[in-house]
């Protein structure tokens, strides 16, 4: 089993849609990383947990947990004209960017802000405080086990 960590945007899509889908399969798509892309294409699997990371808001941070529910597949908006994440020289025969679906699993309330996480040295080594744009990152079992824990003591 692997961790990982998923960046969104509260606004667009945040943990309060993905626990509005109680149970249900949601897609996590519109990835446009290529090392992102391969992390999803070659190493996320159905079971994997995920943090789900708020960014590009006021208080960035692990907003909550979800649970791979299928995994990778063609992202199906890479071919659609009228979707954002539309690329014209991808193939259906040879997709160039990829999906998976996730559950959700738990919300932390209060959200776990960035600043506090940067502020403890089990994390100093994060994918997210190294290579902060990227949106699909692993987590290593020590530094789940460490959110985790902050989040059942906040």
């Amino acid at each position: 089993m692997n961790y990982w960590l998923f960046k969104t945007e509260p606004d667009v899509y945040g943990i309060a849609d993905l626990a509005a889908e109680p149970g249900k399969p949601v897609r996590w798509d519109g990835i446009r990383n290529y090392q992102a892309r391969n992390y999803l294409r070659d190493r996320v699997a159905a079971g994997d947990p995920v943090f789900i990371y708020h960014a590009g808001c006021r208080i960035p941070g692990v907003a909550g947990i979800a649970e791979v529910a299928q995994a990778v597949y063609a992202d199906p908006g890479q071919f659609d004209s009228e979707n954002s994440g539309y690329d014209a020289r991808s193939d259906p025969k040879a997709p160039r960017w990829y999906c998976v679906d996730v559950l959700h699993r738990r919300t932390f309330a209060p959200l776990i802000p960035a600043e506090r996480l940067k502020t403890l040295p089990e994390l100093a080594n994060m994918v997210l405080f190294r290579q902060g744009r990227l949106s699909v990152q692993p987590v290593t079992e020590e530094e789940w086990h460490t959110i985790v824990d902050l989040a059942d003591n906040s």
